[in-house]
C-alpha cells in the first residue's frame, strides 16, 4: 500500500511466501530448526521426536515415512546423534508441510498436551469405578480381566494420544456394525440399503425377533439389520490407517456355539423375504460372526472413528475411505440407535454418535474433530461399558463437544479448539516481553507462527523498540535479518529504535542500525538528534513495555 504496509493477512501470507522463493527470508525447514534448537548450533534427535510427540504427532505417522527414513539414515552418518541445520533441513524438507503445521500449532487441537492431561484425569476418574459385569455369554468374552481400562484418541488431523492398556486386542463385537452399514452404503447407495433395513430406533433389546411394520430391520445396529447388512458388504482394513487389525477364532467359534439367538432372527429374516435375492443365509451368519470376532486394540480401533469424523478420509494416510453420504447416515444412525436401549439416554447429556459394544468398547465420534475408543469388559445392565459410559459423559460436561453445546447464550464450557484468552493481547504482550528479555528462542517460535512481527502495544511501541532500549543487539539483528521488520517505526512520540539505542547509549546496537540502514536504504538513514529541535518529548515511558488493555 502506499504507506509500505501489507493490507490483509492472506497478501501478507502470500508476500511471505514470495519472499521466502526469492530467498529473503529464511526458508521454513530454517525457521523449524531455530524453533526446536532454542538457540543452540545442532538439535539432538531425542530432541526433535520428543518435540513432535507433544504436537501429537507419532514418529510412525505414515504421512512421516520419508522425514523418519532419512532421519535414521543421516544419523548414522554423524557421531553425536544431532543435527546441524544443513542435516536437519535434509531430514525435514518432504514433510515440511506437515510439520510447519504441527509446529505452529495449526491442528484441531493446538495445545495439544493441556487437552491431554485433561483427558489423563477423565481416564483416572473413570478407573476408579469397580462396577458392571464382564459379558459371559459369550465364554470367550469372559476370559477379560475387569480391570482393563484403556482410551485411545485420534484427530481429524493425526494427533494421537492413548492411556491405559491400549495395546490388548480385543473383538469389536457390535462396535463394528456402524463400519459395516458405511461401507454398505458406500458401495451400494442409500437407497438400495434402506431397501432392506429401516432407520428408526428400535425401542426394544438388540437381539429381539421383531422387525418394522414393511417387515425389514428396525436399523443396522440392532442383529437383525446388522446381519442383513453383512448381506452387502466385503470389508476393508482402510479405515484404520492400516494399522492393528486381527481375528480371533476362538471367539468366532464361541459365537457360533452360542449363536442359537442369532440363527433364529436368520431364519426369521430369511422368511420374511429380508436377504437380496439369492442370499445364502448361514453362510451370511458366518460371515456375521466373522465381523463381530474382528480384533483391534484402542489405537487402532480409535483411527476407525477417526476416520468417520473426518469425513471419510482416513486422518493418518489420507486415503478417502468412506464416501460423505455414508458417512453423515452412519453418524445419524449412531446418533439414534447406537447404545442400545440406552441411546436415548447416552444422546441427551453426551450428544454424539457412539456405537457400544458387549466386549467392553464404545466408538465415540467427535464431527470434524477426533474420534475416540473407549474399552474396558465390565458392562452395565444394558450391556455398555460402566468406565466407558463415565468417561464420555465427563469429557462433554468438559468440553463443548454436544451436538447442541454451541448454542448462543449457552454457559462457556472448555473449547480445546481455540488456543484460550484474548489471543491479539496474549500475542503483543508475549512479543514484546520475549524483547524485553533478549529471548531470541521465543522470537524465533513466533516468528515460525506467522505472528506479526511488527505488532504495537497502546503506545504503538515495537520489538524492535525494545530491544533496541535494552541493547539486545541479537534480538535487533533477528528482527532485522530474519523477520525484515520496518527499522524506522515511531511510536506515539515519534522516536524510532534508532532513538532508544542512542538514548540509552548502546553503540553495538546504533551500529547494527546504521549498516542495516546503509546496506538496505542508505537514503533513509534517520539517526537520534534528526528531530527539528532536538529536544525529548515529555512523557516518555519506562524502556519495560506495558501491559496491553
Amino acid at each position: 500500500t502506499a504507506d509500505g504496509y501489507i493490507s490483509s493477512s492472506a497478501e501478507c501470507g502470500t508476500v511471505l511466501i514470495s519472499l521466502r522463493k526469492a530467498g529473503i527470508l529464511p526458508s521454513l525447514e530454517d525457521l523449524l530448526f531455530y524453533t526446536i534448537a532454542e538457540g543452540q548450533e545442532k538439535i539432538p534427535s531425542h530432541k526433535f521426536t520428543t518435540a513432535l510427540k507433544a504436537t501429537g504427532l507419532r514418529t510412525g505417522d505414515p504421512r512421516l515415512k520419508e522425514c523418519m527414513e532419512m532421519l535414521k539414515v543421516t544419523l548414522k552418518t554423524t557421531s553425536d546423534g544431532a543435527l546441524d541445520r544443513h542435516l536437519f533441513k535434509k531430514c525435514v524438507q518432504t514433510n515440511i508441510v506437515l510439520l510447519t503445521q504441527a509446529f505452529r500449532r495449526k491442528f484441531v487441537i493446538p495445545d495439544f498436551q493441556s487437552f491431554t492431561s485433561h483427558i489423563d484425569e477423565l481416564y483416572e476418574n473413570a478407573r476408579k469405578l469397580s462396577g458392571g459385569q464382564v459379558a459371559d455369554y459369550i465364554p470367550q468374552l469372559a476370559k477379560f480381566s475387569p480391570d482393563l481400562w484403556a482410551v485411545s484418541l485420534c484427530t481429524v488431523d493425526g494427533q494421537r494420544h492413548t492411556v491405559g492398556d491400549t495395546k490388548v486386542p480385543f473383538c469389536l463385537q457390535s462396535c463394528v456394525k456402524p463400519l459395516k452399514y458405511a461401507i454398505a452404503v458406500h458401495d451400494h447407495g442409500t437407497e438400495y440399503v434402506h431397501r432392506f433395513i429401516g432407520k428408526e430406533p428400535s425401542g426394544l433389546r438388540f437381539n429381539k425377533l421383531f422387525l418394522n411394520e414393511d417387515d425389514k430391520p428396525h436399523n443396522p445396529m440392532v442383529n437383525a439389520g446388522a446381519i442383513v447388512c453383512t448381506s452387502l458388504i466385503k470389508v476393508s482394513s482402510k479405515a484404520c490407517g492400516n494399522e492393528y487389525v486381527g481375528f480371533s477364532n476362538a471367539t468366532f467359534q464361541s459365537e457360533r456355539l452360542s449363536g442359537d439367538r442369532n440363527f433364529a432372527i436368520g431364519y426369521y429374516l430369511k422368511e420374511k423375504k429380508c436377504f437380496p435375492e439369492g442370499t445364502d443365509m448361514t453362510s451370511i451368519l458366518d460371515f456375521y460372526f466373522q465381523l463381530c470376532s474382528i480384533e483391534v486394540t484402542c489405537e487402532s480401533a480409535s483411527v476407525m472413528a477417526a476416520t468417520l469424523a473426518n469425513g471419510g478420509f482416513c486422518p493418518i494416510t489420507g486415503e478417502r475411505v468412506l464416501n460423505p453420504e455414508a458417512v453423515r447416515n452412519t453418524l445419524s444412525l449412531m446418533h439414534s440407535c447406537g447404545m442400545y436401549d440406552f441411546s436415548g439416554q447416552f444422546a441427551f447429556p453426551v450428544g454424539l454418535p457412539a456405537k457400544s459394544g458387549v466386549a467392553g468398547g464404545i466408538l465415540l465420534v467427535v464431527p470434524n474433530v477426533m474420534g475416540i475408543m473407549c474399552w474396558s469388559p465390565p458392562l452395565d445392565k444394558l450391556g455398555n461399558s460402566v468406565r466407558g459410559i463415565q468417561f464420555c459423559t465427563d469429557l462433554v460436561q468438559l468440553c463443548n463437544f454436544h451436538n447442541y453445546d454451541n448454542l448462543r447464550h449457552f454457559a462457556k464450557k472448555l473449547d480445546p479448539r481455540r488456543e484460550g484468552g484474548d489471543e491479539r493481547v496474549k500475542s503483543v504482550i508475549n512479543l514484546l516481553f520475549a524483547a524485553y528479555t533478549g529471548d531470541v528462542s521465543a522470537l524465533r517460535r513466533f516468528a515460525l507462527s506467522s505472528m506479526d512481527m511488527e505488532q504495537r502495544d497502546y503506545d504503538s511501541r515495537t520489538a524492535l523498540h525494545v530491544a533496541a532500549a535494552e541493547g539486545h543487539a541479537e534480538v535487533v539483528r533477528f528482527l532485522l535479518e530474519a523477520c525484515k521488520v520496518n527499522p524506522d517505526p515511531r511510536d506515539r512520540w515519534g522516536n524510532t529504535p534508532m532513538d532508544e539505542a542512542v538514548h540509552f547509549g548502546h553503540h553495538d546496537v546504533v551500529t547494527l542500525l546504521q549498516d542495516y540502514h546503509s546496506k538496505y536504504s542508505p537514503q533513509e538513514s534517520t539517526v537520534a538528534g534528526d528531530k527539528e529541535d532536538g529536544r525529548e518529548e515529555p512523557g516518555r515511558h519506562a524502556v519495560k513495555p506495558h501491559p496491553v488493555h
